[in-house]
């Protein structure tokens, strides 16, 4: 099915299911991915904590997945979600909120949807 690498995790690209938006980039392995396709809820490994996360788990900003694809290579997968609030851990909607600009500088488009200044 899926082709993990040698750490046992492979990519995930997390989409809104309605608008297409590409909301987020994280990683999952095979434990990850099975609870997800068990549960309908955006389960991912985090490499910082090397444990499994549930997306809004704590947060309560969840995603419940409508549909996996996998890439033609097998090793990358596309998560189709309902999101609700943000994706971001910085309160946007979506991780990809800023643009390069033409001097290297990085622009922000959009606002936050939730105020995480207090977040933990």
């Amino acid at each position: 099915m899926v082709k993990f690498d040698d750490a046992g995790l492979a990519p995930a690209v997390v989409q809104d299911a309605s608008n297409e938006q590409v909301l987020m980039v994280a990683h999952v392995n095979r434990e990850a991915l099975q609870q997800t396709l068990e549960t309908g809820r955006a389960t991912f490994w985090s490499r910082s904590r090397q444990k499994l996360w549930i997306k809004g788990e704590t947060s309560g900003h969840t995603q419940q997945v409508r549909e996996i694809l996998i890439d033609c290579d097998g090793d990358c997968i596309l998560m189709k979600v309902e999101q609700v609030g943000a994706a971001c851990h910085t309160g946007f909607r979506t991780c990809f909120f800023r643009r390069a600009a033409n001097d290297g500088e990085l622009e922000q488009v959009g606002e936050p949807v939730v105020d995480m200044s207090g977040a933990g």
